[in-house]
């Protein structure tokens, strides 16, 4: 089923966007946390857990706008603000994993911010 096909996500381009970059995000975190916990890199670990929190926040997130939760401003809240803290972590890695990374949870960031708005 398309996002567009469900009432409350059709009418509202906005949360139709940011489901699209919850999704993008989760995918994106799960590559980067793999390709880094690879490395073997100490250094690497809070990328590691901020990245694998962003993927599950990410696909909360996803259904809880799916389904028209009451509480999806709140977790929009605290996605838009773990994606934060994620992308500046990833920024201090020169890995390109890292730079996606950095740059598909700012994309998402911000429309969990708007959505939280």
């Amino acid at each position: 089923m398309a996002l567009t096909e469900i009432p409350h996500v059709g009418e509202n381009d906005e949360m139709a966007e940011c489901i699209d970059d919850c999704l993008e995000a989760a995918q994106a975190c799960e590559w980067c946390a793999d390709e880094c916990a690879q490395l073997g890199d100490e250094d690497m670990a809070r990328c590691i857990q901020l990245c694998r929190d962003v993927a599950d926040l990410a696909v909360l997130h996803a259904q809880f706008m799916a389904r028209d939760s009451g509480y999806r401003k709140q977790i929009a809240r605290v996605c838009a603000g773990v994606c934060e803290e994620c992308a500046e972590e990833c920024e201090r890695h020169d890995h390109e994993h890292c730079q996606v990374c950095a740059d598909v949870v700012s994309d998402c960031a911000e429309t969990c911010r708007e959505m939280a708005d």
